[in-house]
Parts: structure tokens; C-alpha cells; sequence
């Protein structure tokens, strides 16, 4: 029968391990614009493309990059809809934590609140994971910072990442670019050549 029976059902596993709503969200991921990030010596660029629907959408009101914070900001590649319930959540957190430490929350913590948060929408009756993967980009005492966060709540910190269409492409060029030593300009310049490589 293969896994699609059990497609219907989130809290199930197939009989080759995977939870195939899962796949489905990573499918979402997979079919969203590109988006990248890249962490240089001093600071962490994040850029994605933003392709209207139609030329009648007004542009302001599609915003793929937001702050979560003074020192943390995010884009995502899949679903819109998903992503602005996730950034509403990721603010509520940073602004407890804020509250009640009066300093900003680490950029590693508030990415495991909301990996967290991504996570329990896999085990739920009644929900569907989110179909949406985050680069969270972000600057606190341990220095410049950049995190992946993907649908099953699995998060990793990252040199350099891109996620959504051309992945695999934008991941070779990347792997060919990258330096350690990268500064912020060159990190940019990078970015936008890898979004370009995409269309030639």
C-alpha cells in the first residue's frame, strides 16, 4: 500500500518511519520562494526573493522579512499564512522573557521556543504542522548567529543555509563561496549572486 494511507493521520508513523504529514509540510517548504541566509565575521545577512501572485497585489503588504526582536530577524520559505502566527508566537516569547529579565532573550533560546512550538503541532490531534521553514538570524553575546528551523521542529545552526525553491543549487553555490573570514559586503554580495544563480 505504500505510506499514503497513512497520510490522514499526523500521530502515525509509516511503516518506513516517517510521519507523512511531515513530508507533506516539507513539500510546502520545497515549492516556496528562495531564501537564504549566510553568517559573515560581523553580522548575519538573511534575503529571499518576493514574487507577487500578481502584479495587482499592493507590495507593501507582503512582507517575507520580519524583526522578532531589536537583535533577531527572520524569513521563511512555504506558507504565509503560517509564518505570521509563528512570528506572533516567536514575539509574545521574546516579550516574556524580556518582562521578566529586562535584557533581550539569546537568539539560541528563542529559537528553541519556537522550534518547540513547531514541534508539538506534529504530535496534536486537530492541527497540521506548520508548512514553513525558518532562517533566524539574530546577534547577542555569543556573536553573529544564523538558525534553521524546518517543519518537524528540528533546528540547527548554520554557516551559511537556503531553503525553498533551487535549494540544492543555492546550497552548491554557497558551499563554493563561503569563507570564514566573510565580511558583512561580501556576505551580501554573496547573497544576491546566489538569489541570481537561480535564473540564469
Amino acid at each position: 500500500m505504500g505510506d499514503s494511507q497513512y497520510s490522514f493521520s499526523l500521530t502515525t508513523f509509516s511503516p518506513s518511519g516517517k510521519l507523512v504529514q511531515i513530508e507533506y509540510a516539507l513539500m510546502a517548504v520545497g515549492s516556496g520562494q528562495t531564501s537564504l541566509g549566510i553568517k559573515a565575521a560581523n553580522g548575519v545577512v538573511i534575503a529571499t526573493e518576493k514574487k507577487l501572485p500578481s502584479i495587482l497585489v499592493d507590495e507593501a503588504s507582503v512582507q517575507k522579512i520580519q524583526p522578532l526582536t531589536t537583535n533577531i530577524g527572520v524569513v521563511y520559505s512555504g506558507m504565509g499564512p503560517d509564518f505570521r502566527v509563528l512570528v506572533r508566537k516567536s514575539r509574545k516569547q521574546a516579550q516574556q522573557y524580556f518582562r521578566l529579565y529586562k535584557e533581550q532573550i539569546p537568539v539560541t533560546q528563542l529559537v528553541r521556543e519556537t522550534a518547540a512550538v513547531m514541534q508539538e503541532f506534529t504530535q496534536s490531534g486537530g492541527v497540521r504542522p506548520f508548512g514553513v521553514s525558518l532562517l533566524v538570524a539574530g546577534f547577542d553575546d555569543d556573536g553573529p548567529q544564523l538558525y534553521q528551523v524546518d517543519p518537524s521542529g528540528s533546528y540547527f545552526s548554520w554557516k551559511a543555509s537556503a531553503m525553498g525553491k533551487n535549494v540544492s543549487n543555492a546550497k552548491t553555490f554557497l558551499e563554493k563561496r563561503y569563507t570564514d573570514d566573510m565580511e558583512l559586503d561580501d556576505a551580501v554580495h554573496t547573497a544576491i549572486l546566489t538569489l541570481k544563480e537561480g535564473y540564469i
